[in-house]
């Protein structure tokens, strides 16, 4: 009976398509007075851990007469699978303090994770662990640092990892370029991705998102064309939704707005709210209402809710002094019960998260921060820094509309980490949306003023801000 019912949970679990179906074999466990092995135990975490339910994850695995080293692996995958990497990395800990050896596997499933703020700090720990632990660094673990350093916006580890991987796969490879496109360094992902032809790897589908990203965040117009055409007469691959949608970027950016709406109609599939939604951004970049307004309707078509396409809309109004137009925008949103998400920066200081927002006088510290970065401002002001307020959403005066931008989330964080941290330290920042133009040109005089590399992940990638300059060339 126990098998029949393991077997049961098992492809529940796997399938995720019936979690009920699971906890009704479980009742019938626990109704039945059977005693669950370690395998059955396992086989229940397992479960729950796939079908996204922690709090019966949990509740199961503290009630495991026994555990071993794939009961605590099993609850640290389902929490890097779900979203839960602080409560992972708990675990990691907690296993350690228990006796349990952490194998690849849960050093893989860790680093996988490793997502937001303090993920860079828990992904050196588990490195420092799979050294000290005399792990070899296999294709796995290998790969998946790789990953980890790129994402937390280490790429010089990143590379280091890579380089002395004694093998590497195809998602080596792979990984290596994307992480080098989301750093704004286009033209060296593509050198490592010719590198992995004359090593004799063959690139997969996802090789060539990368690779066409690359293009797009370097501005690569004839070579991402090149790279497209390649990829299904030399490699048989036919490009879906991705490829695509790299394309409609990589136009979008380059002010090629035609090219890529010509490209959206004639794609082979049909164009998602990402695709449509990178077309709207670009008309932003480039100031084309007309467009702006097409590609925003197909976006709120596929997706009626998404608040990113009325406030990006409402800039391109905004932008163009059209402000009937803002207030039509804002009372929609409003009608339909569709919230704007705030701008929030984070940064980490002694082990520390500290968030802002726009604006924000909350922080213990908020005088020290306002003094020192009005006093920076100055000093931009002093090099021939001009504040660009199109962005502004009010139809205010010039004044207030420059004192609305100068407060803006990043730059408060950059002020927090410059008065809290060493000289010559490196500033790192998280941002939940795009960096907007004016607090990327004043970070890059701010980097140049202080001294210090500034790196700020923002939704769309990294920009690393050094002597007045940024990895991006402005092309973002």
């Amino acid at each position: 009976m126990i098998l029949g019912d393991v077997k049961i949970l098992t492809v529940h679990g796997e399938l995720m398509k019936d979690m009920m179906e699971g906890k009704r074999v479980h009742a019938h466990i626990i109704k039945s007075g059977m005693q669950p092995d370690i395998y059955l135990g396992n086989t229940l975490l397992n479960m729950y851990a796939n079908t996204g339910s922690v709090v019966d994850t949990h509740r199961v695995f503290d009630k495991l007469p026994q555990k071993d080293v794939v009961s605590w692996n099993t609850m640290i995958v389902g929490y890097a699978k779900h979203g839960y990497g602080e409560e992972a990395f708990r675990l990691f800990h907690q296993m350690q303090q228990e006796g349990f050896k952490p194998d690849t596997v849960t050093c893989t499933s860790i680093l996988k994770a490793c997502t937001g703020p303090r993920a860079l700090e828990w992904g050196k720990h588990v490195h420092s662990h799979i050294m000290k632990a005399g792990y070899n660094v296999d294709v796995r673990i290998g790969n998946a640092l790789i990953d980890m350093y790129a994402k937390c916006g280490s790429l010089e580890a990143a590379c280091q990892v890579f380089d002395v991987m004694p093998e590497r796969d195809v998602i080596s490879w792979t990984a290596m370029i994307v992480g080098l496109a989301q750093h704004g360094c286009g033209e060296e992902a593509l050198k490592v991705f010719e590198q992995m032809r004359v090593e004799g790897v063959e690139p997969n589908a996802v090789t060539f998102v990368g690779v066409l990203s690359a293009c797009s965040h370097a501005g690569l117009v004839e070579e991402a064309y090149g790279y497209f055409s390649s990829m299904r007469h030399q490699n048989g691959i036919s490009p879906v939704g991705e490829h695509y949608g790299c394309m409609v970027d990589l136009l979008g950016r380059g002010g090629h707005l035609k090219e890529a709406e010509d490209l959206i109609k004639k794609m082979p599939v049909e164009a998602d709210a990402t695709i449509w939604g990178s077309l709207l951004g670009a008309c932003r970049t480039h100031g084309n209402v007309e467009l702006a307004e097409c590609a925003a309707e197909n976006c709120l078509q596929l997706e009626p809710k998404d608040a990113a396409v009325y406030v990006l809309l409402s800039h391109i109004y905004a932008a163009a002094g059209m402000w009937g137009s803002v207030t039509k925008v804002r009372n929609t949103m409003k009608e339909r019960g569709i919230q704007k998400e705030p701008g929030r920066c984070w940064i980490e200081v002694e082990n520390k998260i500290h968030t802002f927002v726009a604006e924000d006088r909350t922080h213990p510290q908020t005088e020290e921060i306002y003094a020192e970065l009005d006093k920076l401002t100055g000093q931009m002001k002093e090099g021939g820094y001009v504040a660009d307020t199109r962005c502004v959403m009010h139809d205010v005066d010039e004044g207030e509309r420059e004192q609305a931008i100068c407060y803006h989330s990043e730059r408060l964080a950059i002020v927090y980490g410059l008065i809290s941290t060493e000289p010559g330290t490196t500033i790192h920042i998280f941002k939940n949306l795009r960096v907007c133009s004016d607090c990327h040109t004043a970070t890059k005089i701010i980097s140049k003023i202080v001294r210090r590399e500034i790196v700020a992940r923002d939704a769309n990638r990294f920009h690393h801000f050094k002597d007045g300059s940024c990895s991006c060339g402005d092309y973002w």
